[in-house]
């Protein structure tokens, strides 16, 4: 299958699967879930969505725990919306890329505003 409509096919879940999360998952209850990827498989049967969940570790864990309850919610409007041969089974996955960014971008802004260290 073209890598080029793996990746048109890709995108169109991640919208998809964003929408209806926002849908279905209230942010107060399960944090702000954003889909940051989605990786499919090349026969179209299985979907990774990796997400990232803003909010403290009770909430990132509740967070994650709704995702999996509503997956079944999540899958079926996934099938009513993108019109596939086969409606790709969903499987979540943790993404803390913007967590370690963030850390990145403080470590950073904490160097710039040290003093500097005397020249010897």
């Amino acid at each position: 299958m073209s890598t080029h409509r793996l990746q048109r096919v890709s995108e169109l879940l991640k919208r998809e699967i964003g929408e209806s999360i926002r849908r279905e998952i209230p942010v107060d209850e399960g944090g702000l879930i954003s889909v940051n990827s989605v990786e499919v498989a090349g026969d179209l049967r299985l979907a990774t969505a990796y997400v990232s969940i803003l909010g403290g570790a009770e909430q990132k864990k509740r967070g994650f725990a709704l995702l999996e309850k509503h997956r079944s919610q999540i899958q079926d409007h996934v099938a009513k919306t993108v019109i596939l041969k086969y409606t790709p089974v969903l499987k979540f996955e943790r993404d803390d890329s913007l967590e370690r960014g963030d850390r990145v971008l403080q470590i950073i802004e904490q160097l710039e505003h040290s003093p500097e260290a005397p020249a010897k």
